[in-house]
């Protein structure tokens, strides 16, 4: 009974890290700021915290970035390694949920009718994933400004493997924890000056990167010559 109490009060804990930050994103006030400065003090109830701020997040459909926002104000660039195997461990809930949906769909016999649209859908997937490589297919779509449990479901709708999709979702992650983290780490004077959170240019980088990952395999998925027209 007390182990049960005291994981709920982690995960009470986690979803306070999440509001403060994200109160303190939005309106940058002195007093949100001093509570999540207290809860920073101890790093093992903090870190406790972001645990249960990242098993919980897929629920809240919160940004993932927020972990390493809040995981740069507590433990600085240091904790780096921390905020992206947070952000890599929220997105394997909605993946498994997803991937067991896609599973359930190809094993349906159907009617023999044309397949529809969430068949249609997993089978461009499978092509595109097939066209680019997995990993870089997760990678090069994560580095693009979209909703990251969105690039999650499609992964699993594509069949993507969890090998995969892990390395692949490490690597289009890491630009975005290491903004986040640059966030957390400079709070208190953001706070204090008003200043931009994100660098558009850092955003636009990223998503010109993702694009030309993707480019090439798109055109040729989705608007290259049908590779079944000839058979």
């Amino acid at each position: 009974m007390n182990r049960r109490s005291t994981l709920g009060r982690y995960a009470l804990a986690g979803v306070a890290v999440a509001a403060l930050a994200a109160f303190a994103l939005a309106t940058s006030p002195e007093a949100a700021l001093a509570r999540l400065r207290w809860l920073a003090t101890d790093p093992i109830r903090f870190g406790l915290a972001a645990v249960a701020l990242a098993a919980v997040r897929p629920l809240l459909a919160w940004p993932t970035t927020l972990l390493a926002v809040a995981v740069g104000f507590a433990y600085g660039w240091v904790g780096t390694p921390f905020a992206l195997a947070l952000v890599v461990g929220t997105a394997l809930p909605p993946y498994a949920l997803a991937r067991a949906g896609r599973l359930r769909l190809r094993d349906d016999p159907g009617t023999g009718e044309e397949p529809g649209v969430a068949a249609r859908f997993c089978r461009a997937g499978e092509r595109f994933a097939a066209e680019s490589g997995s990993v870089r297919a997760v990678a090069g779509t994560r580095l693009l400004p979209l909703p990251s449990d969105a690039v999650t479901v499609g992964a699993a709708a594509a069949g993507v493997g969890t090998r995969s999709f892990l390395l692949g979702t490490a690597a289009g992650e890491l630009p975005w924890v290491l903004c986040g983290v640059a966030v957390g780490v400079s709070l208190d004077r953001l706070a204090a000056g008003g200043g931009s959170l994100l660098d558009p240019t850092a955003i636009l980088g990223m998503a010109a990167v993702g694009a030309l990952l993707l480019a090439g395999p798109l055109y040729r998925t989705f608007l290259g010559p049908d590779p079944t027209a000839s058979a």
